[in-house]
């Protein structure tokens, strides 16, 4: 009986796990919600000065204006093409030289000793060198994205690759793969994880220096839009780009961690009860 009993619990705890899983999802939204209607509530109430801080409503409905009158999408587009490309242009240079340095003895002395270094200096505070190196134009704004999302790219694919187990290694080569077939099969698997885990903070970092990049001598962008907004005290315009830079950082986001469930079905890890 208990044999013919085990499959059927089986099949019922697999069966339940998605309603549970879309269950846990809907409870991450209660405190987001619960901080907007408490928001709307408090600037109703007049607790919250809305020269200060705007009501939701408020801002809800200078966000439809503004992606009515097509003014959103013309800046986003500026955004987002400065975000891909440095973006690009960062994550090939970490990808390349995390990769050499982790697999090569002479690129971990050539390569990482310099970028150790460089790690402790504030990206952000290269703004003023920046601008004398490479001007105060678009190539200043995607070079600060793309430094910011080097470095946790580069850190991440390093880790990944010196973490895997080097007993896997001398088993695959026992078996008699070769160079190209170890690295498929044992480096990428065992370093994909911590790649994942270097894309999300690699994206976060560039979001965060394209705000910045976007506030010196810009003539478009969210950030544009936003500093235009605070010289004429249009605090609802300004809280509306800060939305939208939270929803770009939490679009991407989730567009990563499904790419992430995909990309490593194989990985089975502890999850929240």
């Amino acid at each position: 009986m208990t044999a013919l009993a085990n499959p059927a619990a089986t099949t019922t705890a697999t069966a339940a796990r998605p309603a549970r899983r879309r269950r846990l999802r809907w409870q991450r939204a209660v405190s987001p919600i619960a901080i907007l209607i408490l928001w709307e509530a408090l600037s109703r109430g007049g607790v919250l000065p809305s020269d200060k801080l705007p009501a939701p409503s408020t801002v809800l409905r200078t966000g439809w204006r503004l992606t009515a009158d097509g003014t959103l999408a013309a800046h986003l587009a500026e955004s987002l093409t400065r975000a891909a490309a440095g973006l690009l242009i960062g994550g090939v240079a970490a990808l390349v030289l995390g990769a050499t340095a982790g697999l090569l003895r002479l690129g971990d002395d050539a390569i990482d000793p310099p970028v150790q270094m460089a790690r402790m200096l504030p990206h952000l505070a290269l703004v003023p060198l920046l601008i004398i190196w490479v001007g105060i134009g678009e190539s200043m704004k995607i070079t600060l994205v793309a430094l910011g999302a080097f470095f946790p790219l580069y850190f991440n694919v390093y880790a990944g690759i010196r973490d895997i187990d080097e007993r896997l290694v001398e088993a695959a080569r026992t078996c008699g793969l070769g160079t190209w077939a170890r690295l498929r099969h044992v480096i990428l698997p065992g370093a994909l994880p911590s790649l994942f885990l270097g894309l999300r903070l690699a994206i976060g970092a560039a979001w965060l220096s394209l705000v910045v990049g976007e506030q010196t001598n810009t003539q478009n962008g969210i950030g544009f839009l936003m500093m235009e907004a605070r010289e004429f005290s249009q605090t609802d315009v300004v809280v509306v780009g800060l939305f939208v830079y939270a929803a770009l950082g939490l679009l991407s986001d989730l567009l990563l961690r499904a790419s992430e469930r995909k990309a490593l079905q194989w990985r089975r890890g502890l999850r929240a009860k």
